[in-house]
């Protein structure tokens, strides 16, 4: 046997023993079988150790052999939901159970927290956890959490002080109250979480929401519990979202998970990890589910949402490559094969005519003429596009490496317009990166009067370590040059989106109802085809199904408004 045989096979055999005992007999082992010498000894305690030996020595011979690690080193296979683990050696299954204890969950961040939260909820409510809307009976309170910008961590360090008085008042007649910190501010900060707030009980990452049951097991003997390893694999394509608004009349599908695209800026790729898709079949099984509980909405959801590529499926491993972007290029090597995002688009719209299909939030490298197509075709994909620009400098573009120029960027957008007429388009942009010249602000403010977007997205850099902008470039813009070119970027902004949606001003738009304005108790509120929310009477209508009968719209029914005001 080969010494390194002798490694594997031990992985397989700690449980026989301590692991001294486990540690000397490898290394006796291994002398034994690699011609190393051995000096001799025929004393009592030699004779004890070769009868440990031999009986050590039978047992391994039928154990697994290095060919059985080979074979079993392939891509894991996602499990059936129904498919339980085997509670770790140091827990029973009756302490991984909830025990009908009170979760309450708050949401920060973007619409992956969202649907994080409901997986996590699926998670917990299978392991006999009980859901709560009310703060001060929940057992568990558990923060999904963002990292994006220093402020979206700094409203979870002011909440934490919130919550640490809300533990320290907990009566001693109850259940202990546990916090927990999820998402990508548990992935990046990690244990400075737990050293710095002592009253934190459990930390779990993104890719770490199936521990939950077992980290809020070892969290219940006083102990902080923490899993914040990113995956290759996973996906929680096997596990069915719970809506936390059963009232609700869309829903988000998450598609893939983690980005490859290292923009110099952004942490994503650091608290998400690396890209991987969801395999078709999981996707369109969710999205059945949900047109059969009579929503009338998904959003496809991922970090980079169109570069999505299921590999799940050999037969389409040697397709070749999807084309970028005219004038776009990636950060990555060109990856090969795989079903891409047009062809989920074009069978997840299929499921059920009448259902609004959104996606969120592409990368504008990955917008080949067929996925363009396809939304001009189909009348239930929303014709709304989210494109981030970031900057419209070149110069800085480069700096964030996005992989593209304004030139092209701007050539992109007149092709989507060529494309699909009357399109909506949304963009993010980020107000004093590193180096940004007034020039270079200049002309960010001069794209967003060129493209006249309906929505937008603007925010003042805040650097991220890890990041290559932390390690490469330096965080050159006082505070305040920040925030004063941000508010121009908003001013010019709202100025030119006014103008954009005046083109539907006198138009009839179909809505899809979500409830009450916020506004007014006398108007309903919905979005447009375009996303943008419509704002209408709340009166009685005729029923286009039904001639004659006069109804009020309801949440999730599609109406047809032309007296509506519009909301940015």
């Amino acid at each position: 046997m080969h010494p390194l045989q002798c490694v594997l096979r031990m992985q397989r055999c700690q449980r026989w023993g301590p692991l001294a005992s486990v540690s000397w007999v490898l290394l006796r082992t291994c002398r034994a079988h690699s011609g190393l010498p051995s000096t001799a000894c025929s004393s009592p305690e030699r004779q004890q150790e070769d009868g440990v030996w031999k009986d050590f020595s039978s047992r391994l011979a039928t154990g697994p052999t290095f060919q059985h690690f080979l074979r079993n080193a392939s891509v894991p296979q996602e499990k059936p939901s129904s498919e339980v683990d085997d509670p770790p050696p140091y827990l029973t299954v009756d302490e991984l159970s909830g025990r009908q204890r009170k979760v309450y969950l708050e949401t920060y961040g973007c619409q992956m927290n969202v649907n994080d939260t409901e997986i996590a909820w699926s998670i917990l409510q299978k392991s006999g956890y009980l859901r709560t809307s009310n703060l001060q009976e929940a057992d568990v309170i558990l923060l999904v959490t963002c990292s994006i910008r220093e402020k979206a961590e700094q409203t979870i360090w002011n909440r934490l002080q919130q919550l640490k008085v809300l533990k320290s008042k907990r009566l001693r007649s109850r259940v202990p109250l546990k916090i927990g910190i999820l998402g990508c501010m548990a992935e990046r900060l990690k244990e400075e979480i737990l050293n710095r707030e002592k009253m934190v009980d459990i930390l779990a990452g993104p890719d770490a929401y199936r521990d939950l049951p077992r980290l809020l097991a070892v969290a219940k003997s006083g102990q902080q519990a923490a899993n914040v390893l990113l995956s290759l694999d996973e996906t929680y394509a096997d596990v069915m979202p719970v809506q936390m608004s059963p009232s609700a009349t869309s829903a988000f599908v998450s598609i893939m998970r983690g980005c490859d695209n290292m923009c110099s800026y952004c942490i994503v790729p650091f608290t998400r990890g690396r890209e991987r898709s969801r395999p078709v079949a999981s996707i369109l099984e969710e999205v059945r589910k949900l047109s059969e509980q009579g929503l009338k909405e998904v959003t496809l959801l991922g970090q980079n949402v169109n570069s999505f590529r299921d590999t799940s499926e050999v037969q389409f491993n040697n397709a070749v490559s999807t084309n970028l972007s005219r004038g776009f290029s990636s950060n990555y090597k060109t990856k090969q094969g795989g079903l891409r995002f047009a062809h989920l688009l074009d069978q997840v719209s299929r499921i059920d005519p009448e259902m609004r299909i959104r996606f969120t939030s592409p990368h504008p490298k990955d917008f080949p003429d067929e996925v363009l197509q396809l939304i001009h075709e189909r009348d239930n994909i929303c014709k709304q596009i989210h494109l981030p620009a970031q900057s419209g400098s070149s110069r800085v573009l480069e700096a964030m490496r996005r992989g593209y120029s304004r030139e092209a960027y701007v050539e992109l957008v007149h092709h989507i317009r060529e494309s699909i007429p009357g399109v909506s388009l949304s963009s993010d942009f980020i107000a004093g990166f590193c180096g940004e010249t007034e020039e270079d602000h200049f002309q960010t403010v001069s794209l967003l009067q060129e493209v006249q977007y309906n929505m937008g997205f603007l925010f003042a850099y805040s650097m991220r370590q890890k990041t290559r902008a932390y390690h490469r470039l330096k965080d050159d813009i006082p505070e305040e040059v920040k925030l004063r070119r941000l508010e121009e970027l908003i001013t010019v902004f709202r100025e030119e989106a006014t103008k954009a949606n005046k083109a539907f001003v006198g138009c009839t738009q179909l809505v899809l109802v979500e409830g009450l304005s916020k506004r007014s108790a006398t108007d309903l509120c919905g979005r447009n085809d375009g996303n943008l929310k419509v704002i209408f009477p709340d009166a009685e209508m005729e029923d286009v199904t039904n001639s004659g009968l006069r109804v009020r719209a309801q949440p999730g029914d599609y109406v047809l408004v032309k007296d509506f005001s519009l909301q940015q």
